[in-house]
Order: C-alpha cells, then structure tokens, then sequence
C-alpha cells in the first residue's frame, strides 16, 4: 500500500475529483483487491491490476452518484474493464510555499476542469511520469490514444492558465483602497500646516 498509494490516489481523484471520495475509493478497491489476490495471474504488473481496480471503484461511484441525480452517465468503451478485473517545502521559505500552493490550486482547479479521459492520462503521464506503455496498460487504451489524449490535455491546460495570467495582469501591483489612502494620508501629514508654497496661509 505504501509503495503505491500516491499513485492510486492521483488516479482516483483525477477520476472522481474529490478528495473524500477518492481515498474511500481507494480504501474500498485494496479490500477489493484482499478479496480477490487469488485471481491475480501476474497477466499484468501487480501496480496495473491495483490501478484497474481503483479505476473500476471509481466507475461504480460515479454510476451511483449519476442514479441519484438522475442522470445517465456515459462511459467510453475503452474505461471498461472485464468483469475477472472487476474488483509546503518549508526550505522555499513561506512567501514561496504559500506561492507554490496557491499555483498548485489553481493547476489542480485546471485540471479538475478537462475532461475524464483527459485528466487521467494527464495525472499519469505527467503527474506520476508513467510511460506510453504503463499508461496505455494502465488504462486499457491505445498507446496512440495515450499520446493524443496527453497533448491534448496539456494543449487544453496551457489555454487555462494563459487565461489566468491575462486576468491577473491588470491587477500586478495594486495600488487602491487603504493602500492609497495611506500614502496621501502619509504625504498629507507631513506637509507644512500653511500648505501649499505660494498659498496665503
């Protein structure tokens, strides 16, 4: 569990995201996984089987969650699996890890946006850094659908955060509210009590 826990995290909040819902999804796919080692044939790697079945957990509450709003979900072909698979750095100093997070949330935000197929490879290539091959097992796609998919998300992310950058150009160095009025309160009190030069007092 320790050795693959971050990654099945990732892979079940890039799916479901939500934090909660994410790690009970984890939690109830390894006692899945508990139940059933014994159909494990070693057809794949130990870490692909685990993510299957993280995956497939996660399919099971996104049906669910659809039932109860009533709404028919839709899944690709290419995310179902077989029924037998069924189962701060503190060194930065605070000013830079307060920046690094705030970045982190709005990546995430971002990312939480692109679409499901998107996300997932996204999360595995670029996030946990898994090859073509890997995400492609990991998944059960194409490794031609890993490649499109992953520069398309990329593509589709740049976009967002250029569109941040842009709205937040017009508010660099802001300078109103209190902040002006304590520099001319400051200017003022120090000016002579007979003010302006020329002025009769």
């Amino acid at each position: 569990m320790r050795a693959y826990n971050r990654r099945l995290y990732r892979l079940a909040r890039a799916s479901l995201r939500d934090d909660s819902e994410a790690k009970d999804a984890l939690q109830d796919a390894y006692l899945n996984a508990y139940r059933a080692i014994g159909s494990f044939r070693g057809d794949a790697t130990l870490v692909t089987w685990l993510s299957r079945l993280v995956l497939n957990e996660c399919g099971v509450r996104q049906r669910r969650s659809a039932r109860r709003q009533g709404i028919v979900p839709f899944v690709s072909s290419e995310a179902r699996f077989s029924e037998t698979e069924r189962v701060p750095d503190v060194a930065d100093g605070p000013d830079r890890a307060a920046a690094r997070t705030q970045m982190r949330g709005i990546l995430e935000s971002k990312l939480g946006e692109l679409p499901e197929a998107l996300r997932m490879v996204f999360v595995l290539r670029s996030v946990e850094e898994l090859s073509v091959v890997e995400t492609a097992e990991t998944l059960g796609i194409t490794q031609e659908t890993v490649r499109v998919r992953h520069f398309r998300a990329k593509g589709m992310l740049r976009e967002a955060l250029a569109r941040e950058i842009d709205l937040a150009e017009s508010d660099l160095f802001e300078f109103g509210g209190m902040h002006c009025d304590r520099i001319v309160a400051g200017v003022s009190a120090r000016l002579p009590s007979s003010g302006l030069p020329g002025t009769a007092p």
